[in-house]
C-alpha cells in the first residue's frame, strides 16, 4: 500500500500518486465495523471500475486540533490504522495533516484543492460526514460540489441491537472496562502496542515479573479502566497468555496519576526489554484497589492468574 503525507498547502498531486481512484474519506478512529463498511465499499467500487481504492484520512485527530482533550489518543494510533487499511485491501492512503489552517478551508476550497487534483472517480463517505470550516460540509454538500465531476456514494449507519456503531460508544465500553462489548463494536480485540520499558522491577520480588508497557512511551492509545485483565500477547510471531493490570499501583505508589499496564506472561520466562509487544485484552477480572500488605497483594495476584488460566482454559506447565 503506498502511503502520502499531505501538509496544506501543497500543490496536489504529489508524484506517484494515482491519476484516477475510489476515496474513502474520513477520521476513521477504530476502523470499527461502521468505518470497515464505508472502506469496504470504496475497495469494491475501486474493484468494479478496475481503479486503485484509497483513503483520505487526517492526522493528528480533529477533535484533538480543536480542543478535544479525550481525543488526544486514539484507538488506532496512525501506524495501527494503516495496518488495517492495508489488510483490507486498500492501495493508497492520503494522511493529511490536519491543523488550525487548514480547518479553516471551506468545503468547496476542500473539493477544488484536494479532491478534483486527485482526479477521483468515486468518493464513498459515511451518513455523518463533515468537512469544511466548522463541520459545515455534509453529504448533500459534497453532492452538490461534485457538479456531475465525480459520484458520491453515502454509506448508510451500521446499527448494532438497534444503535448505531461509533468511536464514541467503544470509548465508552473501553473507559468502564468492557472488553467484549467494544470488542464486538470493533470487529476484533482491543489492542495496545508498546515497548517494554524499565519499570521497579517489584514484580520479580513478589514472584510475578512483569513487562512494563509505559503508555507515555507508546503509541497514544486510549487506555481502557484501571484494573487486572486477562490478554493475549504477540511479539516476534510469538503469542502468549497473560494477566495485565492498568493503574497506578496504589499499593506501592501513593502520589502516582499517569497509569501505567504491566503485563505478566504466563508461563514464560526472559528479558523483554526493549521488545514491542501487542497486548489484545480479552475479559476484564477486576477492578485495581489497595492492598493493606504484600502478602495480601501476592495472593490476590495469585488468585487473578488462577481465574485467567481457568477461563482462558490454560494449564500451567
Amino acid at each position: 500500500m503506498q502511503v502520502f503525507h499531505i501538509q496544506y498547502p501543497t500543490r496536489l498531486p504529489l508524484e506517484g500518486m494515482p491519476s484516477s481512484q475510489v476515496m474513502a474519506i474520513g477520521e476513521f478512529d477504530g476502523v470499527h465495523l461502521g468505518h470497515r463498511e464505508v472502506i469496504s465499499r470504496a475497495v469494491q467500487t475501486g474493484a468494479s471500475l478496475d481503479l486503485p481504492a484509497s483513503v483520505m484520512t487526517f492526522d493528528p485527530h480533529p477533535r484533538a486540533v480543536l480542543g478535544h482533550d479525550n481525543y488526544t489518543q486514539s484507538l488506532t494510533p496512525l501506524a495501527k490504522k494503516l495496518e488495517l487499511f492495508e489488510q483490507m485491501g486498500v492501495h493508497c492512503t492520503y494522511i493529511v495533516e490536519f491543523h488550525p489552517e487548514f480547518a479553516k478551508l471551506t468545503p468547496a476550497e476542500f473539493v477544488e484543492q484536494f479532491l478534483m487534483p486527485l482526479g477521483v472517480s468515486s468518493v464513498i463517505v459515511g451518513f455523518d460526514f463533515r468537512f469544511g470550516h466548522r463541520g459545515s460540509g455534509t453529504p448533500d454538500t459534497l453532492c452538490e460540489l461534485s457538479r456531475g465531476r465525480f459520484a458520491v456514494e453515502v454509506v448508510r449507519p451500521f446499527l448494532m441491537d438497534g444503535e448505531k456503531v461509533s468511536s464514541t460508544r467503544i470509548r465508552e465500553h473501553l473507559k468502564a472496562g468492557q472488553m467484549e462489548e467494544a470488542r464486538t463494536l470493533l470487529g476484533r480485540r482491543y489492542t495496545v502496542r508498546g515497548l517494554v520499558v524499565e519499570g521497579d522491577k517489584r514484580g520479580r520480588t513478589i514472584g510475578f515479573p512483569t513487562a512494563n508497557i509505559d503508555p507515555a512511551e507508546s503509541e497514544a492509545y486510549v487506555m481502557p479502566a484501571n484494573g487486572v485483565y486477562a490478554v493475549r500477547v504477540i511479539w516476534e510471531g510469538n503469542v502468549y497468555y497473560g494477566a495485565a493490570n492498568i493503574g497506578v499501583k496504589p499499593t506501592f505508589s501513593g502520589d502516582r496519576k499517569l497509569p501505567v499496564l504491566e503485563v505478566h506472561l504466563l508461563d514464560y520466562e526472559g528479558d523483554l526489554y526493549g521488545r514491542s509487544l501487542e497486548v489484545e485484552f480479552l475479559y476484564f477480572i477486576r477492578s485495581e484497589r489497595k492492598f493493606s500488605s504484600v502478602d495480601e497483594l501476592i495472593a490476590q495476584i495469585g488468585t487473578d492468574v488462577k481465574d485467567i488460566r481457568t477461563k482462558l482454559s490454560i494449564l500451567p506447565h
